[in-house]
């Protein structure tokens, strides 16, 4: 069973980004998608609004109309049948006639209202209490006029009866007129039809009227609940003129019912109704009405048409605003769109704008970010990592702008300026480091000097102590290889090495002092070119590079191995191969040290592989003579470095050599007489690491040869001595005759000659050789 323990944390779920483009559009195209919405749903309603008004006034024109005249025909025929009830002369052909009249608009009510039965209705029957219901029961009321008329016609029933029939289509009449209106959804179409309604009823009143006075026919006598209706006729129209009709006319029909209210008519309408109100006498079978209701017929026949000419203006009206309305809402449905699709493109435009100004901007801060990082920056700390100086106006400044963009801009620059200032300090601290450590180096590389010049005169003083003079020699060595890595400390601190040359160096002699740099070598051959010299200026540095190379491939070659020096003009320039027979290297090794030789590596670098400074310097010392170093596998199994001299560094030797001499091989022994041009030194045995000369095999003593000359002069030389010259230190030639052992022939193609005890002294070197190797490569790894 698992261990309990903590529960693990949840995994962290990533957040989707989105784009800037995409946030901008998202936030320009919500808003225009609503604000389209909204018009089309505005318009759609205005649409629909105006398509119903357009239905209300054609339905009004085609019900109306025909109402309204149905409803005059009734008032009429309603009149004559009360008056020949009551016995007033009507004569038959006249109540034909005006019958007639009523049938022939009642037919074409019935002509224009929908049937009951029309799909387009949706029910056979429409409830009461709609336009529809309204209609219905008027067209169910005028199916029983032909009743009515015969009992007028018989006199059968009452005429209470009989008029109450007409009055109630009459009402019918009105309400369906009312109703056509009142459901309009335009509240000024439902405004203006109130007046039109009202002046209908007024009419009606005074139609009722009328019917009175033909109800109480030549006899001036009328009911009880017939002059009580009268009452209320007169009260009501007054009430509906003086409230709802008045208030709300236009002018120009306020002026029409102004001037019929003035009119002898209307004045005698009116003084009639105040007579019968004022002057009516109660009886025991009802009221008798005064003398003046004899005037009546009269005056309700001139005002009467009047009055309907007023109503009809007023319907005329309401038409005509409901179709002005329609038209303004069509109007306003046009203005509508095209303000919304105007505003739509405006913001489309400004968005569009917006979003390519700001992603320009982005862009161009992105462009510039880009440029800054990866070229002006490196740039400016590579300049100020050699202490060079800076262009300021190169770098973002700090603008003080007030937009994001801007912002960001200023906030880069401030980073930017951070960046710069550090590493302008660093580099300060650094150069007054590289200044304190290349005083510490030159005034110990003075002191070595002083060492070797110490060391020289010892070995001028006790040069016939054989003994002495070998530790001495060995002293030299150690001496000179302090020399080689306190200027290897000179190099990497900034500093140069000092060269006393002021004439050009012939490439073998440049390869014999840097030979002789080497603290511990094998058997070096060398093949060098005459032809060639190198600049006073840069003798001091190749020789050290050289050297350097050298040293590498001495120390990890085995013993009796050889160390193969080539030299040869190339298209570039000179190029210089140093082969030795050390352990393999792997190949990603040989990318790591040709990667380090040729970028020349910072000293951050540096101190993750302090144990390898060799290869720093190299590549330090390539990089200030433009020459290129490459590392690559030898064809014998070792390794070969591979240096590519520039030709500014080379400049044509004084004196070439004479034609048809070839670079005579190392292992041949030259005379010590011979001339300098001919002088290719002897290569010798030293002692090799933790060997002394007692373990070389024996030789004989032999006199001390007389000095060769020298292509430069030696330490001794520069000296202003005067004891004798003694033998100076040379590349395989500065030892003395002493300490020069007999030369071992050369192995002839066949046998080995070596000892079983030599060839496991050579195997053991080897494999040591091997596995120091292999501890600085593994160090190497992280």
């Amino acid at each position: 069973m698992a261990p309990e323990g903590p529960p693990s944390p949840p995994p962290v779920r990533r957040r989707r980004t989105v784009r800037l483009r995409t946030m901008l559009v998202c936030l320009a195209v919500v808003p225009t998608v609503a604000m389209g919405t909204q018009t089309a749903l505005t318009a759609q309603r205005l649409l629909a609004q105006s398509e119903h008004l357009r239905a209300d006034v054609e339905a009004g024109r085609q019900v109306g109309v025909p109402l309204v005249k149905l409803m005059n025909e009734l008032q009429a025929e309603r009149a004559m049948a009360a008056a020949r009830w009551a016995g007033s002369p009507v004569t038959d052909e006249a109540l034909r006639d005006k019958r007639a009249d009523t049938d022939r608009a009642a037919a074409e009510f019935r002509r224009i209202r929908p049937s009951d039965s029309d799909p387009a209705q949706g029910s056979e029957k429409a409830p009461d209490g709609t336009d529809e219901g309204r209609l219905a029961a008027v067209d169910g009321r005028l199916d029983l006029l032909t009743a009515y008329r015969r009992r007028v016609d018989s006199h059968s029933g009452s005429a209470e009866q009989v008029v109450g029939y007409y009055t109630g289509v009459i009402d019918d009449i009105i309400r369906a007129y009312q109703d056509e209106f009142s459901h309009a959804e335009d509240a000024e179409l439902a405004q203006e039809s109130r007046p039109a309604v009202s002046l209908f009823s007024a009419t009606e009143m005074v139609a009722r009227e009328d019917t009175a006075f033909a109800l109480a026919g030549p006899s001036r006598e009328l009911a009880a609940t017939g002059f009580s209706q009268f009452l209320d006729a007169v009260g009501t129209h007054r009430y509906l003129y003086d409230t709802w009709i008045v208030p709300y006319l236009p002018p120009a029909e306020l002026a029409l019912y102004d001037k019929l209210t003035a009119s002898d008519a209307w004045q005698a309408k009116l003084r009639i109704e105040n007579a019968v109100i004022a002057n009516h006498k109660d009886t025991p079978t009802g009221v008798k009405l005064p003398a003046d209701v004899g005037d009546w017929p009269a005056a309700y026949r001139t005002f009467a048409p009047r009055l309907a000419e007023l109503n009809t203006d007023r319907a005329r009206s309401v038409f005509a605003a409901a179709d002005a309305k329609a038209s303004e809402l069509e109007a306003e449905v046009s203005w509508l769109i095209a303000a919304s699709g105007g505003a739509l493109l405006l913001v489309t435009a400004v968005v569009v704008l917006t979003t390519r100004s700001v992603l320009r901007r982005l862009n161009r801060l992105h462009s510039r970010t880009v440029a800054l990082a990866e070229e002006t920056l490196p740039d400016v700390v590579a300049r100020l990592q050699r202490g060079e100086a800076v262009d300021e106006s190169a770098l973002p400044a700090v603008r003080g702008r007030q937009d994001e963009v801007g912002q960001i801009a200023d906030a880069f620059a401030r980073v930017v300026a951070a960046s710069v200032d550090g590493h302008r300090q660093l580099a300060a601290e650094r150069h007054g480091f590289g200044l304190f450590a290349s005083g510490i180096a030159s005034r110990t590389g003075n002191l070595v000097s002083r060492q070797l010049s110490l060391t020289e005169d010892l070995q001028d003083t006790f040069g016939h102590d054989e003994a002495l003079l070998a530790r001495l020699m060995r002293s030299d060595q150690l001496t000179v290889g302090m020399r080689r890595q306190i200027e290897n400390l000179l190099i990497l601190a900034g500093g140069e090495i000092p060269d006393p040359h002021t004439d050009p160096m012939r490439v073998a002699d440049l390869l014999r002092e840097a030979a002789a740099e080497v603290e511990d070598f094998r058997r070096i051959e060398r093949q060098a070119l005459d032809e060639a010299s190198v600049q006073p200026h840069a003798i001091s540095q190749i020789s050290h590079l050289l050297a350097e190379l050298l040293d590498n491939a001495t120390r990890f070659s085995p013993p009796r191995s050889k160390v193969v020096v080539r030299a040869e003009l190339v298209a570039d320039g000179l190029s210089v191969e140093i082969e030795d027979r050390g352990p393999r290297v792997s190949p990603a090794g040989y990318e790591a040290m040709n990667e380090r030789l040729h970028s020349a590596p910072p000293y951050a670098v540096l101190a993750e592989n302090a144990h390898r400074l060799g290869l720093f310097v190299v590549g330090h010392l390539a990089d200030q003579l433009q020459a290129r170093v490459t590392l690559r596998r030898s064809v014998y199994g070792g390794t070969a470095a591979v240096v590519i001299l520039p030709g500014a560094l080379l400049t044509p030797a004084a004196d070439p050599p004479r034609p048809g001499r070839a670079p005579r091989p190392a292992a041949a022994p030259e005379p010590a007489a011979e001339s300098e041009s001919e002088s290719v030194p002897v290569p010798v045995r030293i002692p090799v690491r933790g060997r002394t000369p007692e373990a070389e095999p024996e030789a004989a003593p032999a006199p001390v040869p007389p000095r060769p000359e020298r292509a430069l002069p030696t330490r001794s030389e520069a000296r202003a001595d005067a004891r004798p010259a003694l033998p100076e230190r040379v590349p395989q030639t500065h030892l003395t005759r002493q300490l020069r052992g007999p030369r071992a022939p050369e192995p002839e193609g066949g046998r080995d000659a070596a000892t079983p005890e030599e060839v496991a002294d050579a195997w053991a070197d080897y494999e040591e050789g091997t596995r120091k190797v292999e501890a600085e490569l593994g160090a190497d790894q992280p």
